[in-house]
C-alpha cells in the first residue's frame, strides 16, 4: 500500500522550493518531484540575479543553491522522476504517476511546473542568451543602462518591455511582425509617444551576431520585400510569449487560453486539494520574487484545506 503524503510539490524552482520551505515548517508530510535532478528552473538560466532582496548580483544557479539548502536543512526530501500522469479519485486523493513506474499518494498538490519563454528560433538566440539574448526585461533591463536594444514581439509584454527599458536605455527598437499590434490601444499610444522608441514593423529578426561573445546587432527581413537589413544594438528582449508546462493539470483543473492554470489568490484551482504556484498559473508579474511569494501562499492555503 502507498504511503498517503500530506502533499506532493511538484517541480523544484522557486515556487516549488518556497513550497518545501512552507511545508517543512508547517510539518507536512511531503516530497518534491523534480524532473532534472537539479533545483531553481528558469533561475538557472539567469546569468546574474540583481533584484531579489538580500542577494546582491548573485548568479542564478547559486541563488538556486542557496534556495534548495535551505530546503534541504529543514528536512525536505527531492526525489528525481518524470512526472507523467496525475488523477483525483473518489476518496479526493491525488494520484501521481512517473516514468518509471512509481506512483504516490497525496491529500495535496501543488503544481509548480513552470513556463519556458517562446524563443526565436533563429542563429545566435541560444549562443547569446545571458549575454545579451534576455527573455526578462524587468530582470535585466538594468545591464542595459545607456545602450541601444531591440524587443521583439507585438502584444502588451512587448510593449510594457519597450516603455520600461525606454526609461534607462538610450534608444529602444521595436520590432513586430506586423503593422497592427495585439497590444491594448493605450500601450501603443505611450510607446509612439516616447521619444527613444523606434518602431521595426513588418520585419522579423533573422540573426543575432555578436562580437567577443557579446550582442552587437541583429539582422532583420522585411515581410513585404524580404530585403535584409541589420540594427546595432547590445541587447535582444525577446517578448513573443510564453509555454506553460501545465499539459499534465489540463485534465483535472481548468487553464486559460494561454495554458495557465487558472488560481485564485491563495494559489488555489478550481479542482480541490489542487494549487498552483510560480509561472505556471494565470498572474500578471511573473518574478523570483514572486513565485517564491506564491510557493509560501499555497502552502499557507492548503493547510487549512487540510485541516477541514
Amino acid at each position: 500500500m502507498h504511503m498517503t503524503y500530506d502533499l506532493v510539490i511538484i517541480g523544484s524552482g522557486p515556487a516549488g522550493l518556497a513550497a518545501a520551505i512552507y511545508a517543512a515548517r508547517a510539518e507536512l508530510q511531503f516530497i518534491v518531484l523534480e524532473k532534472e535532478g537539479i533545483s531553481g528552473g528558469q533561475v538557472l538560466q539567469t546569468y546574474e540575479v540583481n533584484n531579489y532582496p538580500g542577494f546582491k548580483n548573485i548568479s542564478g544557479f547559486d541563488l538556486a543553491d542557496a534556495f534548495r539548502g535551505h530546503a534541504e536543512s529543514l528536512g525536505s526530501n527531492f526525489v528525481t522522476c518524470e512526472v507523467t500522469g496525475i488523477t483525483r479519485e473518489r476518496d479526493k486523493t491525488f494520484h501521481i504517476s512517473c516514468e518509471d513506474g512509481t506512483e504516490y499518494v497525496a491529500r495535496s498538490v501543488i503544481a509548480c511546473t513552470g513556463a519556458d519563454h517562446k524563443r526565436l528560433g533563429i542563429p545566435g538566440e541560444e549562443e547569446f542568451a545571458g549575454a545579451g539574448v534576455s527573455y526578462c526585461a524587468t530582470c535585466d533591463g538594468a545591464f542595459f543602462k545607456n545602450k541601444t536594444v531591440a524587443v521583439i514581439g507585438g502584444g502588451d509584454t512587448a510593449f510594457e518591455d519597450a516603455l520600461y527599458l525606454s526609461r534607462i536605455c538610450e534608444k529602444v527598437y521595436l520590432v513586430h511582425r506586423r503593422s497592427l499590434f495585439r497590444a491594448t490601444g493605450s500601450l501603443v499610444s505611450l510607446a509612439r509617444r516616447a521619444e527613444n522608441i523606434e518602431f521595426l514593423t513588418d520585419m522579423v529578426p533573422k540573426e543575432v551576431c555578436g562580437t567577443d561573445g557579446m550582442v552587437s546587432s541583429l539582422v532583420l527581413k522585411s515581410v513585404r520585400t524580404g530585403a535584409e537589413s541589420s540594427i546595432d544594438v547590445s541587447g535582444v528582449f525577446v517578448a513573443i510569449g510564453m509555454n506553460p508546462n501545465s499539459a499534465l493539470f489540463s485534465q483535472i483543473t481548468e487553464c486559460n487560453k494561454e495554458g495557465f492554470i487558472i488560481t485564485s489568490s491563495d494559489c488555489s484551482t478550481q479542482m480541490p486539494g489542487l494549487y498552483a504556484a510560480g509561472d505556471v498559473r494565470t498572474k500578471d508579474l511573473r518574478q523570483i520574487v514572486t513565485a517564491v511569494a506564491d510557493g509560501a501562499v499555497a502552502v499557507s492555503s492548503l493547510v487549512k484545506y487540510l485541516s477541514e
